[in-house]
């Protein structure tokens, strides 16, 4: 059985070197609040970008699949907690999600908007 932890953690590295690629800067990693983690968020000029890596270990999934409501709802709350505790509840924010499998890395640019 693979470890998981170290799957999501291989993920979260692969899509964080990606966003680098791309010119964003990489704020924090794996914030963790009260009400959930926050995978990655990095700045893309000036939008705060609250990032969602999902993974799959085999090509034939959907690692956005499990992106549920309930997911989110959840995801919105540790937003919330983030940008209350370091003060940037003004800032402009975007929410996306990155989905890894072996094969690909797919970047879903506002994948989901906060309810």
């Amino acid at each position: 059985m693979p470890n998981l932890r170290r799957l999501g953690a291989e993920a979260e590295d692969r899509a964080a070197e990606y966003l680098l690629g791309l010119g964003y800067t990489i704020v924090t990693r794996r914030f963790k609040s009260s009400r959930g983690e926050l995978d990655i968020v990095a700045m893309d000029g000036e939008t705060l970008v609250f990032v969602e890596v999902k993974s799959r270990t085999r090509n034939d999934t959907n690692p956005t699949a499990a992106v549920s409501d309930k997911k989110v709802a959840t995801f919105a709350d540790a937003v919330t907690e983030y940008l209350h505790k370091t003060g940037m509840e003004r800032a402009h924010c975007r929410f996306d999600i990155i989905a890894v499998t072996p094969d690909s890395l797919e970047h879903h640019v506002a994948a989901f908007r906060a309810k």
